[in-house]
């Protein structure tokens, strides 16, 4: 690795693709404010990546802010806890923003924001009784992914794991609440490094941050040297901006220059990548014990009268959270949960926020400028963009006819659909979807 001044490198080697985005941070230097308390939350089982949660409540049941609501057996998980103290009104189907049913609970706020008394900070002093601390705070990926924290943390023991890797490129286009959180917690993101690299122990920690988040870069590099890292094991590298450079895989490639095989994890060539806001959050939760009740929101776009960054109850209602930023300026026309590159549309306004969604946007006319969709001009940028080395067009006309073993052999699966085929794409061909049904009728075709 090649140092650029004490503790600070610079990328050991440069992903393939990618595009160059305009990043419009507008909300970057807005500090997070936090939501008044609504009158009502509604949390759904399903939060992340893996098996759903069944409730453990009953309508009539008073619950306290941190109480435990829903929970599972299975390993690939994450319990639900109450964002609010009052009384459970409801326990059934709710609708996801996505249009998605789940089992969910709603819960009527009595305003007080009252702590249930069974809170404890939890006991940790090595990798088991981490990772059943880090599954007792419900913690999930909260730079958008959702997969459950504790299952990447307990790596087996057959593993040689020896890097830790901070992402805190947030390289989305409008989100900025990770950047928030490294200039208002930069305290808590260094405190949860050193108890990771502490009890898993990681030989080396990389801080990632994309060469325009210069102000992240001296906090957190002032801390770094005042904390005094006595074996110089956690060092800053800046990465070019670049989207999708926080991804896991591109990240790992930057910053080590290991490449994560199709069909592989990160901890498979000895590295685990942890969201910057995750990390800060591990550190607050081992001292105070308070599991994931509430998380930052970036609430932005042209359609968005007046645009934040907030922290919100898991569970407020998505309408509410855009009444409190003034509303609507004008009719929106695309709704969007997450970034405009990787998030999901939004159905309706009336559906909860949950665990993994990171930014609510908003656009009208004028920045929602969707393509006109045409024949594919065989031009080949889709396939010079695509950070996996895929041929979009390829998987677009096998998933069409439902070619599963064409499919296959093309590895779509290894697809992180960020986006940047349809995004270069001249003809407006939507090949993200394309991506998402070939993968549909792969998982159909396994499941026969």
């Amino acid at each position: 690795m090649s140092k650029k001044a004490p503790g600070v490198l610079t990328a050991v080697r440069r992903g393939r693709g990618g595009v160059s985005v305009s990043h419009n941070k507008n909300t970057a230097e807005m500090p997070v404010e936090r939501m008044p308390v609504p009158s009502k939350v509604v949390l759904p089982m399903q939060q992340h990546i893996g098996a759903p949660c069944s409730p453990i409540v009953k309508v009539g049941d008073i619950v306290g802010v941190g109480q435990k609501i829903g929970d599972t057996d299975k390993f690939v998980s994450a319990p639900i806890h109450s964002s609010v103290s009052g009384t459970v009104v409801a326990v059934g189907d709710v609708k996801l923003a996505n249009g998605v049913i789940t089992k969910g609970v709603t819960i009527e706020s009595d305003g007080e924001m009252r702590l249930y008394e069974g809170i404890r900070p939890p006991v940790v002093t090595n990798k088991a009784e981490l990772c059943a601390a880090v599954r007792e705070s419900g913690l999930v990926g909260l730079g958008g992914a959702g997969f459950p924290t504790h299952v990447k943390l307990n790596i087996p023991e057959d593993k040689e794991i020896d890097t830790l890797i901070i992402n805190a490129a947030e390289c989305e286009p409008y989100i900025t609440v990770d950047y928030r959180e490294c200039v208002e917690n930069a305290e808590n993101v260094l405190k949860g490094v050193e108890i990771l690299k502490k009890i898993l122990g990681f030989k080396q920690v990389i801080i990632a941050i994309e060469d325009n988040k210069p102000k992240v870069f001296e906090i957190m590099k002032e801390i770094a040297d005042r904390d005094n890292d006595k074996d110089d094991a956690i060092k800053l590298m800046t990465l070019r901006s670049r989207y999708p450079q926080g991804a896991e895989k591109m990240m790992v490639l930057s910053a080590t220059g290991r490449k994560v095989p199709p069909g592989k994890l990160p901890s498979d060539v000895g590295c685990v990548v942890m969201n910057v806001a995750s990390t800060a959050f591990i550190a607050r939760y081992l001292e105070t014990g308070k599991p994931l009740v509430s998380r930052s929101v970036t609430v932005d776009g042209g359609a968005i009268k007046e645009p934040k960054n907030l922290r919100v109850p898991i569970g407020t209602n998505i309408q509410d959270i855009i009444d409190f930023c003034g509303g609507f300026s004008s009719e929106p026309r695309k709704l969007i949960s997450g970034g405009p590159m990787m998030g999901l549309a939004i159905c309706s306004t009336d559906a909860p926020i949950c665990k993994q969604n990171n930014a609510i946007l908003a656009f009208d006319d004028r920045k929602d400028l969707i393509k006109k969709e045409r024949d594919c001009i065989r031009c080949g940028r889709c396939v010079d963009v695509c950070p996996m080395s895929l041929m979009p067009t390829l998987i677009e006309r096998y998933a069409r006819v439902k070619d599963a073993q064409k499919l296959q052999d093309v590895n779509v699966m290894v697809c992180m659909e960020c986006g940047s085929c349809a995004y270069s794409c001249p003809s407006g061909r939507p090949l993200v979807q394309y991506m998402r049904l070939a993968k549909q009728v792969l998982r159909e075709e396994s499941g026969k």
